[in-house]
């Protein structure tokens, strides 16, 4: 059974067992249906467990990220009042390292939780699945990573090798995505 297959399953079954008099408190909130449980259960997971439909390339990628993501991150991912993207050459075991995608994230699939969870940062979860597709895929071409028009999906994501895979030690290493 995978973490995420356990997690619903715990949830699941809080939300479905007997009713039971609870102690005196404020009596807020309700229980949650299975249905909205699922709606809020988003989570990508470094083998690309729980990406949704849809696609996007780097082209595609550029007109969403300038709209929508170049006021903070800068253009082309060069960085801004937030962090930069993109651009980085120094590993992260250099004497003056650059965390930018490219050199730092180990998971293309991560990239894409992280994007589609928390960007805009004024309207996060506002993004379309092809949005943010297609901005994970401008964002890995801008790293070298990906061509221009190489699409991205819940197929081809999970295969994409980032060039810092390896430069995390995994405390449960037996849990390790292959």
């Amino acid at each position: 059974m995978s973490m995420r297959d356990l997690t619903l399953a715990l949830l699941l079954t809080v939300a479905n067992a007997p009713a039971q008099a609870a102690p005196e408190g404020p009596r807020l909130g309700q229980p949650l249906e299975p249905a909205a449980i699922s709606a809020q259960d988003i989570t990508v997971f470094p083998d690309g467990t729980g990406l949704p439909p849809g696609q996007g390339t780097a082209a595609e990628g550029k007109a969403v990220y300038d709209a929508k993501c170049a006021a903070c991150h800068g253009p082309n991912g060069a960085g801004g009042s937030a962090e930069e993207l993109a651009g980085g050459k120094n590993a992260l075991t250099s004497a003056e390292p650059d965390k930018t995608i490219g050199t730092y994230w180990p998971y293309a699939s991560t990239v894409f939780d992280f994007i589609r969870r928390s960007m805009p940062l004024d309207a996060p979860r506002s993004l379309s699945n092809g949005e943010a597709y297609a901005v994970t895929a401008y964002l890995l071409h801008a790293n070298g990573i990906i061509g221009e028009r190489d699409p991205i999906n819940a197929s081809t994501l999970p295969k994409i090798r980032m060039p810092n895979a390896a430069g995390f030690v995994w405390a449960y290493p037996e849990r390790q995505p292959r």
